[in-house]
């Protein structure tokens, strides 16, 4: 049976990968909570206090979310306040997003929780980095492969 061993889960990266991803994110919630956002509106808000102005093709292509998963984020950030949403002069199929003085208020209440949940993962400094690289390594390497393949 040597030959079936890779099909067992133990032996699979994308199971802990996938299980870490969701216990990530499980741990972002209660720091969500408090700032009444979901994870995907906390991304979103990572973006906007980076750059101020994005338009919504850069966004989905930053997060690697399609349109239909960001659409109704973006409309409940610009209904609380968060955000501007405006159509692009250049591609009105675009919309350019513009973070408020709302929104930028709210990265100063958000500022603590990086620290929170590199402290939950129980890495060291060294450790978090190397993971964060081989994790941004297999991902570009996925997508190059998906872009030459053409899907």
């Amino acid at each position: 049976m040597a030959e079936y061993d890779a099909l067992k889960l133990e032996n699979q990266v994308c199971f802990p990968l996938y299980a870490c991803s969701k216990e990530l994110v499980r741990q972002y919630g209660p720091f969500l909570k408090e700032l009444n956002l979901t994870y995907t509106q906390y991304i979103v808000m990572m973006v906007l206090w980076e750059r101020e102005t994005v338009s919504s093709r850069d966004l989905a292509e930053c997060l690697h979310l399609d349109y239909g998963t960001l659409t109704p984020v973006l409309k409940r950030l610009d209904q609380a306040g968060y955000l501007t949403r405006r159509r692009a002069e250049e591609d009105e199929r675009l919309l350019t997003l513009t973070l408020t003085e709302a929104g930028r208020a709210l990265m100063d209440r958000a500022v603590t929780i990086p620290p929170a949940i590199a402290a939950c993962m129980g890495l060291t400094a060294e450790e978090f980095g190397t993971l964060y690289a081989l994790t941004y390594k297999a991902l570009r390497h996925m997508e190059s492969n998906r872009t030459k393949e053409g899907e």
